[in-house]
């Protein structure tokens, strides 16, 4: 049935040289990650607007989709909130698969070729990432905050190409990838200080005379800069990779050009520009927030008129919580490796607090990037959850219309993060926060209808929780922006309510 794919093989072979005792483990680990890649495939192939796909049937064992060309491809009830590797074949008329990338290859559609290398590299980093990862308790011992974002070792948990790393060998993610717990050492890059744009305040300690001190990735510096870095800063790689853990507690978002995911990975020279701004504002809007929010703060950020060439420094999320009293900062995709989501109680009281902020955030007149890598939860010493934090301000949408309905200054924004659009405002919250960060705690449909049918009794019954309880979810069609290289920006679908 499985036939090896070609970045499976390669990885095997680069690991075989520089990490030969991770070999059995890759191997061991490869048929589940096959399984968690698929699953993530049959999700989108289930509920995304994928033009070649003419019809879905339900039937009594599974579901039966209609290609175009009239092939049948068939697969095990889909339930869109699922995390775990539950779809461990599909079948595309009377062939099995158990490798999406096989399948995406003879699917033979629009695009799909350069997909399907990415499903492959996508199964194999994973396979990779499982097999140096260490095995961890169900309990949350009290760890720094770049240990808890190294638990998280499967990426996004929705995405097909959750792990996908191309460009990356097999060393460099062993150097790089937070799962592997490595010590980076970042890059300062000196450049000119009239040839930078600085927001906020750039530390005396990354100044050398007229010359600032660009923090670079090393990876960045061999592959897009081509420029030799003198060693400067050992790090902590976080959830997102180009994020660092500074040892003096800062945290350092650099320039990383490269595609994880979905995205190419720079900074743009508008976030820089409007950094400082969009931090005093959240700031103050988290103010207003009666204690269940806090946002860290950009303490300066630098750009050398390049999108290849920039840095953000943040404050720690750890500035949030009192380790004295057994409080603890982690991010909402590390939640599941903690075992505390398995009790519906403490998941109905997360999906309230979450909520409860989302939505009155929302109503003010900004919606959240609330995905499980930007927002962060506090817990008490026993679990319960206190408060949320939230990091990476360059996603979020602002509603000047919403902000001046209640009284509340407009900042001096522009571009896209400003719209009165209520669509585009709820897709950005209920898509990242719902069927994101609240979705991936959950691990299933059934989870999260149990915690959201609880959490939403205590709600203010606002017009946007309306659409929330009565509408569709929308959901990023991840896939279907990987098989639609000329569309720009993010196209989107909707997932049956988990309320409905």
């Amino acid at each position: 049935m499985h036939r090896p794919f070609t970045a499976e093989a390669e990885v095997a072979g680069e690991l075989a040289a520089v990490r030969p005792d991770l070999v059995p483990r890759y191997t061991a680990e490869l048929p589940g990650a096959r399984a968690a890649v698929l699953t993530r495939l049959w999700r989108a192939l289930t509920h995304e607007p994928l033009p070649w796909l003419a019809g879905r049937a339900a039937g009594r064992d599974g579901l039966t989709l209609r290609l175009s060309d009239d092939r049948r491809l068939h697969g095990p009830h889909p339930d869109p909130y699922a995390t775990s590797g539950y779809v461990t074949e599909v079948r595309l008329d009377r062939l099995a698969y158990d490798d999406p990338a096989r399948l995406m290859t003879d699917l033979a559609v629009p695009h799909g070729s350069g997909f399907a290398a990415e499903l492959g590299h996508s199964v194999a980093s994973l396979a990779l990432s499982r097999a140096g990862a260490p095995a961890h308790t169900s309990q949350w011992p009290p760890v720094v905050d770049w240990e808890w974002e190294q638990r998280v070792v499967d990426g996004h948990p929705f995405h097909p190409g959750c792990r996908s790393r191309p460009g990356f060998s097999v060393a460099e993610q062993l150097a790089y990838g937070p799962e592997h717990r490595p010590v980076v050492r970042l890059g300062l890059l000196p450049v000119p200080a009239g040839e930078c744009l600085v927001t906020g305040e750039w530390p005396g300690g990354m100044r050398d005379g007229e010359r600032l001190l660009v923090p670079v990735h090393p990876w960045q510096a061999e592959h897009v800069l081509k420029r030799r870095c003198e060693d400067g800063l050992p790090a902590h790689p976080l959830m997102s990779l180009r994020t660092l853990a500074l040892p003096d507690g800062p945290h350092v978002k650099t320039a990383l050009s490269a595609r994880l995911t979905s995205s190419v990975r720079d900074i743009s020279v508008y976030s820089i520009t409007l950094s400082a701004t969009l931090s005093a504002f959240a700031e103050a809007l988290a103010a207003r927030m009666d204690g269940l929010l806090h946002v860290t703060r950009t303490l300066g950020a630098v750009t050398a008129n390049s999108p290849d060439l920039a840095a953000v420094l943040r404050e720690s999320p750890q500035v949030f919580a009192a380790p004295e009293q057994g409080e603890r900062v982690l991010p909402v995709a590390a939640l599941a490796t903690t075992g505390l989501p398995d009790s519906p109680a403490w998941l109905a009281d997360f999906t309230r607090l979450a909520l409860t902020v989302g939505l009155r955030l929302l109503e003010l007149g900004v919606a959240l990037e609330a995905h499980g890598q930007n927002l962060l939860v506090v817990l008490s010493a026993t679990g319960a959850p206190l408060r949320l934090v939230y990091r990476d301000l360059a996603d979020i949408r602002v509603s000047p219309a919403r902000l001046a309905r209640h009284g509340i200054p407009v900042p001096e924004l522009t571009g896209r993060i400003v719209t009165d659009d209520e669509t585009t405002l709820r897709r950005k919250l209920f898509g990242s926060l719902v069927a994101g960060s609240l979705a991936g705690t959950a691990g299933s449909g059934a989870a999260l209808r149990g915690a959201l049918g609880t959490a939403v009794r205590d709600l203010p019954r606002t017009p946007d929780l309306a659409a929330l309880l009565e509408e569709p979810l929308p959901a990023k069609a991840l896939t279907l922006m990987r098989l639609s290289p000329g569309t720009p920006g993010d196209q989107w679908t909707h997932l049956p309510s988990p309320l409905l």
